[in-house]
């Protein structure tokens, strides 16, 4: 029901979404069976919005500046105040534009950094649903933002607009391909798709302490899913989507109010998503050494969170640290380096397994 709050609007539109894939139900049944029964609203309305406050933070510690300060201790309220100063900024929509797919691209591409954390393991049996195929489906679901990002391009009838979807779109099918190369060569290792298993096969040590991380056994297939997972989220050096000194602000130039906050929450969400798929095919996700008197389930969850943390550190700091390159460069790093460089991994991934040199 259209109450008029953009708020509870964005909200309800969301749940309609997901209700119509088929998830919605899963996703709120496991929030309740841990007696987190409002939580779910919460995360929809304030996906990683914390991330702004860090990010800012970050860029302000590397370029040696304050960064946010006034609102809150520390400057933590202020993702509150963003929040608040975008509900209340006018929705305004072209008058040549379409419409109706203007209004829906926010969400459809909201919606799918929601659905990754479906088969995302936060922690010892603390995932929402553990797919046989967990890895496959985040691939999958991840491919769907650079249509949203077409379809917003598309409708802002503006020339930067559909000049930054477009990029988008190239640079999506360029990265795409080296990504799942890289993973498919974790996959090898394990035997399976589920990323429950993928986390279980990094469990232990090598000689009592080396862990048995993927990271080690696999150092270029991480690498090229960290280029590449770096260059479908779109941020800098890769931030060809948007590029504010070529596009003005690219294929959201058009968008304001809770339209533009859907996609600028999307891309913390998806950037949240992105460390924590890093982490679990290739830093051994949850698995850390146990403490004594603390339940693994909470152990396990701070470990999680340490290391994906530590990739989105890793993330903001070469944002603020290295130039953006050419779109030229882009495509050719995408296409003559990265896949070749992704199917020799493969290769040697292949007769390393079927030799039984590791264990």
């Amino acid at each position: 029901m259209w109450t008029g709050d953009k708020v509870t609007n964005a909200y309800e539109l969301i749940v309609n979404l997901l209700t119509t894939i088929g998830v919605y139900n899963q996703i709120n049944g496991f929030f309740q069976s841990l007696g987190l029964d409002d939580i779910l609203k919460i995360i929809i309305m304030l996906v990683e919005l914390f991330l702004t406050w860090m990010e800012r933070k970050v860029v302000a510690m590397v370029q040696v500046r304050y960064g946010p300060m006034v609102t809150g201790p520390r400057g933590l309220l202020q993702p509150v105040m963003d929040g608040v100063k975008l509900i209340g900024k006018e929705d305004i929509i072209p008058e040549k534009a379409d419409k109706w797919i203007f209004t829906l691209a926010p969400f459809i591409i909201f919606v799918p950094a929601l659905l990754v954390f479906i088969a995302l393991p936060f922690g010892y049996s603390l995932i929402i649903s553990n797919l046989r195929v967990g890895l496959l489906y985040i691939i999958a679901i991840s491919a769907i933002s650079p249509v949203a990002i077409l379809l917003a391009g598309w409708a802002s009838n503006n020339k930067y607009s559909l000049l930054g979807a477009m990029r988008a779109v190239a640079q999506d099918i360029s990265y795409t391909i080296p990504l799942a190369l890289a993973a498919i060569a974790v996959v090898l290792f394990t035997g399976s798709l589920s990323t429950v298993d993928i986390v279980e096969a990094q469990a232990g040590t090598w000689l009592g302490i080396i862990p048995k991380w993927f990271i080690f056994i696999q150092p270029l297939g991480f690498i090229l899913f960290l280029i590449a997972s770096i260059a479908e989220m779109g941020r800098i050096p890769f931030d060809f989507q948007e590029s504010e000194s070529e596009l003005v602000a690219g294929f959201f130039t058009e968008y304001s109010g809770m339209k533009f906050a859907m996609f600028f929450l999307a891309e913390y969400a998806h950037l949240f998503a992105v460390s924590g798929i890093i982490v679990t095919l290739f830093l051994g996700g949850w698995t850390g050494p146990a403490l004594p008197f603390i339940p693994v389930q909470i152990t396990s969850l701070v470990y999680f969170l340490i290391k994906t943390y530590a990739v989105i550190f890793f993330a903001m700091w070469l944002r603020d640290t290295v130039p953006r390159v050419r779109i030229d460069q882009l495509l050719a790093l995408g296409w003559k380096i990265m896949i070749p460089l992704a199917l020799l991994n493969l290769l040697i991934t292949g007769f390393v397994v079927t030799a039984g040199v590791i264990q």
